[in-house]
């Protein structure tokens, strides 16, 4: 049956296997330099695989030997990769037998596991799996959302068995933070604001576990299905945070490159929505609050220009019945409810929509008159996301750090007081090859997903006393 030739496509492509890289020429070469690999992959529950399209009730799950096939295939890619570091989404944890054989394998092939269920008896989950020839698990944490679309993280803190670099400081710490998620699915935009608070709430915990473990000196690596493309309020959220997407610096795309697809959703569509996301300590970036508050009015803005609404029309729509030429909290409160960014159970809460109207109301006299309105508001409207990120300067005075796209710190030596660790990406390379080109083969059955495998290798960062 076609369901038994589970990944036909894969026969011709071979991943990374230990310290084997593939060059851009397509050849395989050693690497002699230290290098630390990092998959991530979402598996495909068997709950939700499904096997006719004219019935949709028809799931992978009621058929053991098409789950248990495709995954031990599965399993066989992963042991073949050797992945230092593996990340899965859609474990299916409700099925012991399944759990019981990727713990077995991967423990017997020198793999520590950590498995967390999404809430409230979802059936799937996440599996991180750390290889104990490069890594010792320090500490490991749970992210339980708690809110719409039942979602998880997990945050592990690492350290690296053999140092990578010798050095003639002993204080400097080689460990990572790593974090496997899966994000909600956008049904509807209205969701758009879930999907950031996910992210929000995951940066706010990585940036107080760093603070309480006085670690602000390791690189932080983001993996997982974000179930968004380079296109959203996400990916650039997590730019701005000073996060780059490994695939895209290996390949030297761009942010406005979409070249390259990972996954077909089951609406037939396919896009580019996994991501290894790296963040290296020597990076400057924007107070966390400051961010998020810029992607929340991102948001708003999308869901003016959605509407069709030019300048005057927005205004109009914001200050709504007010008789005034002006636009209170409570206009601005309405906007946001008919706009469907508040007023649910997953909006924006009443301290998020005080937090956005105080950045708003540049001269805090209670109201935007129209001038503000042009100066700020519009600007949601009119601008190019650059523009805009570039505007919303004028509404956040406290920051003026400029966030660095390139991750060389040698470009400068300004406060420069000690060395860190952190990573440059080798190479990154999406299976089967052909979502690379942005196609999606027919004969791929292994998942819904491509696997995203990158390779870095260490390198020593000097870093200022800004950035730590």
């Amino acid at each position: 049956p076609e369901f038994a030739n589970v990944d036909s496509s894969e026969n011709e492509s071979v991943p990374f296997r230990g310290t084997i890289l593939r060059t851009k020429s397509g050849k395989f070469s050693s690497v002699s330099e230290p290098c630390v690999s990092c998959t991530t992959f979402n598996i495909l529950a068997p709950i939700y695989k499904r096997l006719d399209q004219q019935n949709q009730n028809v799931r992978e799950s009621d058929f053991r030997a098409f789950w248990l096939a495709r995954n031990e295939r599965i399993v066989d890619w992963l042991l073949y990769e050797s992945s230092s570091i593996i990340c899965l989404q859609e474990f299916w944890v409700g099925n012991e037998e399944l759990v019981q054989m990727y713990e077995q394998r991967l423990g017997d092939s020198g793999y520590d596991t950590f498995k967390l269920a999404r809430t409230n008896n979802r059936g799937d989950g996440l599996l991180t799996a750390i290889h104990k020839d490069y890594f010792r698990v320090l500490n490991y944490r749970e992210l339980l959302f708690n809110d719409f679309g039942d979602r998880v993280a997990q945050l592990l803190h690492v350290q690296s068995v053999i140092p990578f670099l010798q050095n003639n400081d002993d204080s400097m710490q080689q460990e990572i933070l790593i974090v496997n998620t899966h994000l909600l699915f956008p049904h509807d935009s209205s969701l758009s604001i879930v999907r950031l608070h996910q992210v929000y709430k995951i940066l706010q915990y990585l940036e107080t576990y760093q603070r309480e473990n006085k670690l602000s000196q390791v690189p932080v690596m983001l993996c997982g299905d974000w179930n968004g493309s380079k296109r959203g309020h996400v990916y650039k959220f997590l730019r701005s945070q000073g996060f780059v997407s490994s695939y895209d610096i290996a390949h030297e795309y761009t942010d406005s490159d979409h070249k390259w697809v990972s996954h077909r959703n089951h609406r037939g569509n396919i896009c580019g929505v996994d991501f290894i996301w790296l963040r290296n300590p020597n990076k400057s970036i924007k107070p966390l609050k400051i961010s998020w508050a810029e992607a929340a009015f991102g948001i708003i803005k999308y869901q003016l220009q959605k509407a069709q609404l030019n300048e005057k029309d927005a205004f109009d729509f914001l200050r709504a019945d007010n008789n005034g030429n002006y636009i209170t909290y409570s206009d601005f409160c309405d906007a946001l409810k008919q706009l469907k960014l508040t007023g649910l159970s997953h909006g924006l809460s009443f301290q998020e929509m005080k937090d956005l109207w105080v950045q708003a109301d540049v001269d805090g006299n209670g109201v935007l008159d129209y001038d503000e309105f042009k100066v700020c508001i519009s600007s949601l409207c009119l601008l190019p996301v650059t523009g805009f990120l570039d505007q919303m300067r004028i509404w956040y005075c406290t920051c003026s750090e400029h966030i660095d796209e390139d991750s060389n710190s040698e470009d400068s030596n300004e406060g420069i007081t000690k060395e860190a660790f952190g990573f440059a990406v080798k190479n990154a390379i999406l299976f089967p090859r052909e979502v690379e080109k942005g196609i999606w083969p027919e004969n791929y059955h292994l998942s819904d997903h491509a696997r995203l495998t990158a390779l870095f290798s260490p390198v020593r960062l000097r870093c200022s006393q800004k950035s730590l």
